[in-house]
């Protein structure tokens, strides 16, 4: 087994973009750089001519017999998280685990190792989309549907699109050191290391009932409200309800309690007014309902593992405009 060579897995109708992600990270000749002479090998369960899902027709050479002497086997996604894959795929991946290969599921990738057996007892992550069936699906699989990777040794998963960018660039920096690792990223002009995950990109709406039009125009007003003082009481006397009736049909409607709901929903306009305006972290903190420029700085660490500073930056870019 050598740590040098990196087999890829492909199949019919994957994306041209998937399949590029570790092709333009361990795939191109950069010995400028310091990379070692990584061996990229496609492959698929049948080699030959396979269509791509945007039509680009390439030629798969290797067969899974290349798993043999691969360091790591990677999984870029799949077309249908669905169906289940060939068992001649599932039995090679968890051979190759078995004699000491580490196997990446980049997006929907984490399904086929989790339909290997691979994943079980153990931390994985996959396109938010995906998170639910996925824990759903596979309930020994500890998911975590926030993060963009999830680096677990010999067994890495990540989460959708570009997040297997980050997560090959992780595997570079782990292989060759943060250094040459940067390098690279420089050279695809993408950030070497991005702070935070993909709960950065998750969409929180508010669940609207129309058969229960009190409580739902209730929490209307309550979006346009968040720099007062909301709490329970406040919105069942604005509802015309009892607490414990209130606080019934509340979880109904959301499946949340107040006090989380309130939270995402100032978390929400906090992530807005960072994209939206240049105000000063207090100011958001006052407009949102959090009162503190520390409380905002709490709760968003928290819920998306990023400073509101660092979050800014990351949508919005730097104040020096057409600076890399």
């Amino acid at each position: 087994m050598d740590q040098d060579i990196i087999a890829v897995v492909s199949f019919p109708g994957i994306s041209a973009f998937h399949l590029s992600v570790p092709t333009l990270v361990f795939g191109e000749d950069r010995h400028e750089d310091g990379l070692p002479d990584f061996q990229l090998r496609i492959c698929a369960v049948s080699p030959g001519m396979l269509r791509t899902s945007c039509g680009l027709q390439i030629e798969v050479q290797h067969g899974l017999e290349c798993f043999a002497d691969a360091g790591t086997i990677i999984v870029p996604s799949w077309e249908n998280p669905l169906e289940r894959p060939p068992e001649e795929l599932l039995r090679a991946l968890r051979k190759a685990h078995g004699t000491g290969a580490r196997i990446v599921g980049l997006c929907l990738g984490a399904f086929v190792l989790a339909e290997a057996g691979l994943l079980d007892d153990r931390p994985a992550t996959t396109h938010w989309l995906w998170t639910e069936r996925f824990a759903k699906r596979f309930p020994k699989i500890k998911v975590d549907p926030k993060v963009l990777y999830i680096d677990d040794g010999d067994i890495i998963t990540s989460a959708g699109t570009a997040a297997g960018l980050d997560c090959c660039l992780h595997m570079l920096r782990t292989r060759v050191g943060a250094s040459i690792a940067n390098r690279v990223a420089r050279r695809l002009v993408v950030p070497p290391h991005r702070q935070g995950g993909q709960a950065q990109f998750i969409e929180q709406p508010v669940a609207i009932n129309q058969g229960d039009e009190r409580l739902s125009k209730t929490l209307e007003w309550a979006q346009t409200k968040l720099d007062h003082r909301l709490d329970v009481d406040t919105l069942a006397d604005r509802a015309g309800m009892s607490r414990r009736t209130f606080t019934r049909r509340f979880h109904r409607l959301t499946g949340s309690t107040v006090t989380k709901w309130l939270t995402e929903q100032r978390l929400t306009s906090t992530r807005e007014l960072l994209e939206a305006t240049d105000f000063a972290i207090e100011q958001i903190a006052s407009a949102t309902g959090f009162g503190t420029a520390l409380s905002l700085r709490s709760h968003f660490l928290k819920a998306f593992r990023t400073s509101p500073s660092a979050y800014r930056r990351e949508f919005r870019g730097s104040s020096g405009i057409g600076e890399i």
